[in-house]
């Protein structure tokens, strides 16, 4: 099988400690920032003040490229299996997985931390009444 010499592929622009890609289809040869086929959207990785990562996609120029044989690389191959241009990447799937444990047991803790702090709020609490309780003895 002959390998495609386009490929599609993040672009790195921005600046330090702000990237920013370009989806680009390039010859597979040439370096990742010079000369390109053309831009077919844009991706912004660094979550805005709603934590939201942007993505736009020219999905007509995507559906176009992936048609006449170009080959995604594997982060672009992620970002369009979860947009539904190609089927779910397996790598996507892996670490959607990893995220849900994480988050599960994240909650667990946080349940555990919580339950903890009110069985110490509910033991000060006997304490003080018991406290109040000697006081008025006297």
């Amino acid at each position: 099988m002959k390998k495609s010499l386009v490929t599609l592929r993040f672009a790195l622009y921005g600046c330090k400690n702000r990237p920013f890609f370009y989806i680009i289809a390039t010859n597979r040869y040439k370096p990742r920032n010079r000369g390109y086929l053309e831009q077919v959207g844009t991706f912004d990785p660094m979550p805005n003040t709603r934590n939201e990562k942007l993505v736009s996609l020219n999905m007509d120029r995507i559906r176009y490229w992936l048609s006449v044989g170009a080959r995604p690389s594997r982060p672009v191959a992620i970002l369009l299996g979860l947009a539904g241009v190609l089927p779910p990447h397996p790598r996507s799937l892996v670490i959607a997985t990893k995220n849900r444990a994480t988050l599960a047991a994240s909650a667990a803790a946080q349940t555990s931390l919580t339950e903890e702090s009110w069985k110490e709020e509910l033991e000060g609490n006997r304490e003080g009444n018991e406290s109040n309780e000697d006081q008025k003895d006297e």
